[in-house]
């Protein structure tokens, strides 16, 4: 690539992995473990976000092609694996829209009725309606979507995350009393904390996402100076962010009143009510409601692409290698479509508004860390077998670094696997038993059941 088409500045790549990795949906989710929740991100950052950063920068560079993920576990393990890893990662995508949704639809009930939070069929309704449309404009092309995204994410999630971050900041100094207890003995996790373990695979799913911008690396000018900087940057940055915006939560609202889909906006009204300017928490809503429209619809057609590449390798039905005049592989935004659809119906028959998101969210973050072992084990093969395919970077620490780095990835996902099985009291299903079924056999579902039926019907179709 010549020196006229890389453009990217540090600063625009910093840009881009945050708004990639920041999130609002899981900030309510983090603020369940109180001042402890500074513990599991240090240790979800050093584990996780550092590692999959590392292995992203040398993979990305070393195979920039479309298709990313299923190119990288491809080249280690071959196409079968490669195809069984981008169906899991489409798949626990497919179980997010429904999570990141339903905080689009709670925030919005509170722009015509606060109540509608906890209405089940109303949810529902915003969901299916807005994930569609979203669907049938993206079958238009992506020409726009770009900006689009970048201006969405930065006012429903930048913007969001920053203002309450500074009026945290204003109510600590104040002296108000805080709903945690902030000291080195709440730092670490306590016994109490043990039917809250479950939300850590969570934690490290609010983590990813660099993966998906590592490709932009080769469109530096100068790569190897600056995507290690833009690297330790975004990661000081998404750390602080997060970790900060998750204590403006714990800091204001009590954890017995938190509303994991609508804490955020729990917050910016105790604060908003500091001031009486009650009515910028319609603003704050609007701007939540825009930044996670954009977000999903920038997110929409993103996998699918993993999936036509594979489809195209024929290790996936052809069916999904259908594309439109526009170039998008329709076919495959249907079928997502229609299986968003059938998991949207969880918040029908779960026992509340809030217990379809947890359990919804743990179904995304377990799917999740199957995915990212395997990235992680894909880069220590690929570091012996393709030594031969030039990186632009590369880990530091030669053998040693890259077995230390994806060792720790490996590790961490494991641990957040296993502890994801641990029912939280949240999610109001008491029977362990119950519980461990229900998430075990959607998991199958999903994912075991339809690879059966493409090892049978990929040649065929």
């Amino acid at each position: 690539m010549d020196n006229k088409k890389k453009t990217l500045t540090l600063f625009s790549i910093v840009m881009i992995n945050i708004i990639a990795v920041d999130s609002i949906r899981t900030l309510p989710l983090s603020a369940q473990y109180g001042f402890s929740l500074l513990f599991y991100y240090l240790i979800g950052g050093l584990f996780f976000l550092i590692p999959s950063a590392l292995v992203s920068a040398e993979l990305g560079t070393a195979w920039p092609e479309t298709g990313g993920l299923y190119v990288w576990i491809k080249a280690a393990f071959g196409k079968s694996f490669g195809s069984v890893i981008i169906w899991l990662n489409w798949i626990f995508n497919l179980a997010w829209y429904p999570t990141v949704m339903g905080v689009t639809a709670g925030v919005s009930a509170f722009l015509i009725n606060p109540e509608l939070a906890e209405n089940k069929f109303y949810i529902i309704s915003v969901i299916l309606s807005l994930f569609w449309v979203a669907t049938i404009l993206n079958c238009f092309g992506m020409k726009i979507s770009a900006w689009v995204s970048i201006v969405g994410a930065t006012l429903g999630t930048l913007l969001p995350m920053s203002l309450m971050i500074i009026l945290s900041i204003i109510f600590y100094s104040s002296g108000k009393p805080l709903a945690i207890e902030m000291s080195w003995a709440t730092f670490f996790p306590t016994d109490c904390c043990y039917h809250k373990l479950g939300y850590f695979s969570s934690i490290l799913f609010g983590l990813l996402g660099l993966e998906m911008v590592a490709t932009h690396a080769g469109e530096m000018v100068d790569p190897k100076r600056d995507y290690p900087k833009s690297l330790f940057i975004s990661v000081v940055l998404i750390l602080s962010s997060t970790i900060l915006a998750s204590l403006a939560i714990a800091v204001v609202v009590p954890h017995k009143e938190l509303n994991l889909v609508v804490g955020v906006l729990q917050a910016f009204q105790v604060y908003f009510d500091m001031y009486n300017i009650h009515y910028f928490i319609y603003i704050m809503a609007a701007a939540i409601v825009i930044g996670a429209l954009s977000g999903v619809s920038a997110w929409i057609i993103g996998p699918t692409k993993g999936i036509m590449v594979a489809s195209k390798d024929g290790t996936l039905p052809k069916y999904l290698t259908m594309q439109n005049s526009h170039g998008v592989p329709v076919h495959a935004l249907l079928t997502q479509g229609v299986i968003v659809t059938i998991l949207s119906l969880f918040y029908l028959y779960m026992p509340s508004v809030n217990s379809t998101f947890i359990f919804l969210s743990i179904i995304t973050s377990q799917l999740a860390m199957i995915v990212y072992i395997a990235l992680f084990a894909a880069s220590i093969v690929l570091h012996y077998r393709k030594k031969d395919v030039k990186r632009t970077f590369k880990i530091p620490g030669g053998n040693i670094g890259i077995w230390l780095t994806a060792c720790l990835g490996i590790t961490i996902c494991f641990l957040a696997f296993i502890v994801g099985f641990i029912p939280p009291q949240e999610v109001l299903i008491t029977n362990i038993f119950v519980y461990e079924s229900m998430l075990i056999g959607v998991m199958v579902l999903l994912s075991v059941l339809p690879l059966l039926f493409v090892k049978y019907s990929s040649k065929d179709l």
